[in-house]
């Protein structure tokens, strides 16, 4: 093989490896430096509440036609009025910090109900958290620190520009392994998984286990795309399918949790569509009983002038 050759073979190999490393949006994917620069601004989050268990309700004898509701009634008396019993438990979580002054975003379910916060950073410091928000229809939850100093952050970007097949980072603490990082990529956006009214999830491939819930989600630029929220799971542990809530309703979030909001509000509209039997058409005026697109317009303007 002539020298010429070889020269063209090695510049082909070169380009090749190259655009693999590349990704689209022209920049390599460094993710040692990636991870180097935003795990400090990701936290381990620990809580603990008081839960108090609750006495059995009694059964009481059944009739073969039900119930015997005086039985049941006294019975039902008796042991509520038992001591209850009281218990400490534990939980820990992930989050990360979004402005210098030490505002802390995580998931609702990660410190919803707890007597105790505590953060504890990247360097080993530990603070005592205090929630400043709470929204368990989105599942976000916003806790502040006093660090006394400015703290690094990571800065939420616009998660509706995201492709499915992008390369994307968790960084957070599953199992109580702090500081752990995963990679992956977007494998689906606009997931409905039945975790609320508004879902809307990322769905990725990056690892994310229990303790992951509240950590950042970010591209190959840094920029927070969501908050790792859930996981599908039949083993205890991950599938390779998580879902986090995208940076964009949560910086709808931020904004009316910073102006001091404890009911959030959000926008929406929707339709509702039903068959037109014989009542809704004399009900409605109907001139037509036979469904036809002048009757469709016909119902379209009745309820807009409604």
């Amino acid at each position: 093989m002539s020298k010429l050759r070889h020269v063209e073979v090695l510049f082909l190999t070169v380009a090749l490896i190259f655009c693999w490393l590349v990704p689209a949006s022209g920049q390599p994917t460094d993710f040692v430096s990636l991870a180097e620069r935003l795990k400090p601004a990701v936290v381990n989050i620990s809580t603990a509440k008081t839960v108090v268990s609750r006495s059995p309700s009694f059964p009481g004898p059944r009739t073969p036609g039900g119930g015997n509701e005086l039985i049941e009634e006294f019975f039902g008396r008796f042991f509520d009025e038992m001591p209850k019993t009281q218990r400490k438990a534990s939980s820990l979580g992930s989050g990360f910090i979004i402005s210098e002054d030490g505002y802390i975003l995580t998931n609702d379910h990660v410190v919803d109900g707890a007597d105790k916060i505590t953060v504890k950073l990247s360097d080993g410091r530990e603070f005592s958290g205090e929630v400043r928000g709470l929204d368990p229809k989105l599942d976000l939850a916003l806790i502040k620190i006093e660090a006394g100093e400015d703290l690094p952050v990571a800065a939420l970007g616009e998660s509706d520009g995201i492709r499915v097949g992008e390369w994307v980072m968790a960084i957070g603490n599953p199992f109580g392994l702090e500081q752990t990082v995963t990679v992956g990529i977007v494998s689906a956006k606009g997931r409905t998984i039945g975790a609320g009214p508004y879902d809307d999830f990322i769905q990725t491939d990056a690892s994310i286990n229990p303790g992951n819930s509240g950590g950042a989600l970010v591209d190959t630029d840094g920029r927070l795309l969501g908050i790792n929220t859930s996981i599908l799971m039949r083993s205890g542990g991950s599938n390779g399918i998580g879902f986090a809530i995208p940076s964009d309703l949560v910086a709808q979030y931020v904004r009316q949790a910073e102006a001091g909001a404890t009911d959030f509000a959000r926008p929406w509209s929707g339709i509702d569509v039903q068959p037109v039997d014989a009542d809704l058409a004399e009900a409605l005026n109907l001139r037509v009983r036979e469904g036809s697109s002048g009757e469709s317009r016909l119902i379209y303007a009745i309820l807009m002038d409604a």
